[in-house]
């Protein structure tokens, strides 16, 4: 028998170990790791990420709830309430008021009526608000406005996830370009080094010479440290972005593969037309708008505190009959009535309200016109970047060919006894320069080009992602 409970036991043991075994692999980071982080990611799949995980993107999701339920709240004071009332009550014998008839000649022994100490009642009532001075109409049109402002203040945070995302994806397809040059420049400087050491050994030239290409190597190094850092950082930049947390089995760098270059499409818009956009598509505005309109109508309700309230009712009710002692006698029937409620004198509430549902009306449409000329702002601002950033990209076109030429001829010429270690490096920096140059033009025209979609109100899921927008605003 003991034998084989330890076996019994045994048997547990190996299975409680499996099972822990296998929910510590479910759980390792490893397992937590997103199935797209060892695929290439294009733009694309990149805002669809972020547009579906990002945590802004999801706590505002719930904010379009919370806005909902509000509306359903708002919206509640024109639809009938059914009411039910029940009540039961005792009082004490002394407090019972008895009615009593004395004696007459149809009644020689007198009457007396006992209620008893007991009592209830109960009934159903249909209740619906007829009238309030505007505010069952205004209900309506606020609860509507809810709706469309949270909606509005939705599309807001999503034009600038999706222009951050741009712009982080920008920047980690910079920091793989600016590897590529910087590691481009160190092999340059370390075949000029090795020319350098054979020709000093050949007695052709200095160690001057060596020295100097020794420098310039040892100075070209940090870039290359520098720019797999901003690499390293671009991609948790991104990846945070897209709503993910960096699994913990990765130390160092994130296995992030993006397909895509840093070309983009020239952006042809001008100024007047990029004005009477951003003031047509801007979600910031929308919002501003529902704003006031939501203003106005707390203009409205607050007005409608000096106007009678008419509510009418229909129901059903029963209660104990008065004349009886026993609680089974009941009295029962329907009731239907209309109810009027004025405050002819409230304390100057209504026109306290009245003054402040002016003010809160008035600073909206300030904020409104605040917003606008802010908005202006941005656009110009956006449209004087793009212009210099294609200037700059422009300008950039043909260096890097002839910088590669000069580094050429430079070594032609040294080769040939012509020409000057210095001409060499000094081509080999102008080229590295100009390559750099170039790839941080493409990536500044790229991000201004994303700026300037979202201060003209061209950065919505509908255009960018291919999802529709109302996809986005359940």
């Amino acid at each position: 028998m003991k034998r084989v409970f330890r076996n019994l036991f045994a048997i547990v043991a190996v299975v409680q170990t499996s099972l822990c075994a296998s929910a510590g692999e479910s759980n390792s980071p490893a397992a937590l790791r997103p199935p797209w982080l060892d695929r290439h990611l294009s733009l694309t799949d990149c805002l669809n990420l972020a547009l579906s995980n990002n945590g802004d993107v999801l706590k505002s999701r719930k904010d379009l709830e919370a806005a909902h339920g509000l509306s359903v709240q708002t919206r509640a004071v024109v639809i009938p309430k059914v009411q039910l009332n029940a009540e039961y009550g005792i009082v004490g014998r002394d407090a019972v008021d008895r009615l009593e008839v004395p004696a007459l000649p149809m009644l020689p022994e007198g009457l007396s009526i006992d209620p008893g100490d007991q009592r209830w009642a109960a009934d159903i009532r249909l209740v619906q608000t007829i009238s309030e001075g505007g505010r069952l109409r205004s209900a309506v049109r606020t609860s509507k406005l809810l709706r469309e402002r949270a909606v509005a203040q939705h599309n807001v945070l999503l034009a600038n996830v999706i222009t951050d995302v741009r712009t982080a994806f920008y920047d980690v397809l910079l920091a793989e370009q600016e590897i590529i040059v910087s590691t481009a420049a160190i092999a340059l400087l370390e075949k000029e080094l090795e020319d350098s050491r054979r020709r000093f050994e050949a007695g052709t030239v200095p160690r001057f010479n060596v020295l100097r290409a020794e420098v310039e190597l040892a100075n070209a190094r940090p870039q290359l440290s520098r720019a797999r850092n901003n690499h390293r950082i671009a991609k948790n930049v991104l990846v945070n972005l897209l709503g993910y947390n960096v699994p913990h089995d990765l130390f160092e760098d994130l296995p992030l593969h993006l397909a895509g270059t840093l070309e983009v499409d020239k952006l042809d818009v001008s100024l007047p037309e990029a004005l009477k956009q951003a003031l047509e598509l801007r979600p910031e505005l929308e919002a501003a708008r529902k704003a006031e309109l939501l203003r106005r109508e707390g203009l409205v309700q607050a007005r409608a505190g000096a106007y009678p309230r008419l509510d009418g009712y229909v129901g059903y009710g029963a209660r104990k009959s008065m004349f009886a002692a026993e609680l089974d006698r009941e009295v029962h029937g329907w009731e239907a009535g209309v109810q009027v409620t004025w405050n002819i004198f409230d304390g100057a509430l209504t026109r306290g309200k009245v003054a402040e549902a002016n003010a809160l009306l008035e600073q909206a449409q300030l904020d409104q016109q605040d917003l606008a000329r802010k908005i202006e702002l941005e656009v110009r601002s956006a449209c004087s970047t793009l212009t210099e950033a294609w200037e700059v990209l422009q300008s950039q076109q043909k260096v890097i060919e002839q910088a590669e030429e000069s580094l050429r001829l430079a070594r032609a010429r040294a080769e040939a006894g012509t020409g000057t270690q210095l001409d060499v490096l000094s081509a080999q920096t102008a080229l590295t320069q100009a390559r750099t140059t170039t790839i941080r033009a493409k990536r500044d025209y790229a991000v201004a080009c994303a700026r300037l979609e979202r201060a003209i109100g061209a950065a919505n899921p509908d255009r960018i992602t291919g999802k529709g927008a109302e996809n986005q605003t359940k």
